[in-house]
């Protein structure tokens, strides 16, 4: 950034002598603010509007000196709005309704969104539901990153964060998209060599298959010592999709979200009554950013997808009981 727009985004107020304060925004300057807004970073909103990181500072900064005082602030993860930036991006919001209507429709949504959830959601909840925005809205493009973490304080990057339990957090709306299930799940060779549990106290002969406990972001994943604390590791990773084919692949017992080792019939899940844990998938997003269209299109699809699958997700469909002999 510049030093004349560091200069001014490090002061809480412009000095009244600048030679720019008091006069009326520029509507470009206010467009440019909502580009930053929405994306928490100068490079990625420089990349949306076609433009390089120079002019996004020049514009923020003469912005800051019309308005005399910041709009944004440094974060540890990117730039947040003052509340005088709130105040300027409501103003860029009615803008940019007002330009979007001169050249179509409302309903001809268009502009990119980033979704940040987990990585068994990210696949069976939120890429079928941006397929169904896609096919009706050609113009919406969805980068989604599959990360499991508590949800962000400061949201910069991300239009909308999927999170599992709910969340603590400030100037952001926390909406519950549903439950899901938890279960202890084995392959059928590894049953076949190793026999079953017979009760949780017998898991302490079990390798399991989970988190890796120091990198494990989320309070409410950390389930796993609660009901059975022997259990020694077998092997664990930050990525769900590596417990279930590590658990496949008979390396040890899996505690897996139920919608995604119930697609396997080389599955079976084990002691289903004593281990079964209930936990709630929830999406955090701004206000200012949920009245996007586009936004507002790929949220309306994800909470759609979450209720139609409500039923996988809690465990209920392809649930298979252990047989010995199989």
């Amino acid at each position: 950034m510049p030093n004349n727009a560091c200069a001014i985004c490090k002061n809480a107020d412009v000095p009244l002598g600048h030679p720019d304060h008091g006069r009326l925004p520029s509507a470009d300057d206010l467009l440019i603010l909502l580009a930053v807004g929405r994306t928490g970073r100068y490079n990625t909103a420089a990349d949306d509007l076609g433009v390089n990181h120079t002019t996004i500072s020049r514009r923020i900064a003469a912005l800051e000196a019309s308005l005399g005082g910041r709009v944004l602030a440094k974060s540890g993860t990117g730039w947040e709005l003052t509340s005088r930036g709130k105040d300027a991006l409501a103003a860029a919001e009615s803008i940019d309704a007002a330009v979007r209507s001169l050249i179509g429709p409302s309903d001809q949504a268009e502009g990119v969104v980033r979704v940040s959830a987990t990585d068994g959601f990210s696949a069976y909840v939120v890429a079928p539901a941006v397929a169904q925005v896609r096919r009706r809205h050609p113009g919406i493009s969805v980068e989604i990153v599959a990360t499991t973490r508590r949800a962000s304080q400061q949201r910069s990057g991300m239009d909308v964060e999927i999170v599992v339990g709910e969340p603590q957090v400030h100037r952001a709306e926390a909406i519950k998209l549903g439950d899901y299930h938890l279960g202890l799940y084995a392959s059928r060779e590894y049953l076949r060599a190793n026999g079953r549990p017979a009760d949780i106290e017998d898991l302490q002969n079990y390798p399991l298959i989970y988190f890796i406990d120091s990198m494990l972001q989320v309070d409410d994943l950390d389930i796993a010592p609660g009901f059975a604390p022997s259990m020694r590791e077998s092997v664990t990773s930050t990525n769900v999709f590596v417990h279930v084919e590590a658990t496949r692949a008979a390396a040890g017992v899996g505690l897996l979200p139920c919608f995604m080792a119930d697609r396997h019939d080389d599955l079976v899940r084990v002691l289903p009554d004593e281990v079964s844990v209930r936990l709630d998938y929830w999406l955090v997003s701004r206000a200012e950013t949920l009245r996007r269209p586009e936004v507002a299109h790929v949220v309306d699809a994800i909470r759609t997808s979450a209720t139609d699958q409500r039923e996988a997700l809690l465990g209920h469909v392809g649930h298979r009981p252990v047989n010995e002999n199989t």
